[in-house]
């Protein structure tokens, strides 16, 4: 799966977000300063040509939708973020950031509680 530029994936979590929508819905729910309408429609076309949204056309126009869910892009560009930064080690991934000043001791417990729980449920 390709990764996205930071605009694809400013529309995409719009579209994660509504479910499906017109070139004009998407663009409501773009922050200030909102880009033009032909932006969002070019940047809608080449997130249809990476196979990331599909579309219902109505005569000219078309309507929307996701075709990888959010969940699915976050487990790939995770997957990618471990492969290519923590050599495919989630023990580096998570040394990086318990070693991180700015997780607080309440974050680090939580974590600790997360892990013990899926430690439990692999072992049965």
């Amino acid at each position: 799966m390709k990764e996205l530029t930071r605009a694809e994936e400013q529309i995409m979590h719009i579209l994660w977000e509504i479910n499906q929508g017109f070139i004009k819905d998407i663009l409501e729910k773009t922050d200030e300063p909102k880009p033009a309408y032909n932006t969002v429609s070019t940047i809608v076309r080449i997130l249809e040509k990476k196979g990331f949204i599909g579309y219902k056309a109505y005569g000219k126009t078309h309507e929307y939708y996701p075709l990888i869910s959010k969940e699915t892009y976050k487990k790939e560009l995770m997957g990618n973020v471990v492969k290519n930064y923590f050599s495919n080690s989630f023990k580096q991934l998570v040394s990086f950031f318990a070693n991180d000043k700015q997780m607080t001791l309440e974050e680090l417990e939580e974590i600790q509680t997360m892990l013990e729980k899926e430690i439990i449920k692999q072992k049965k």
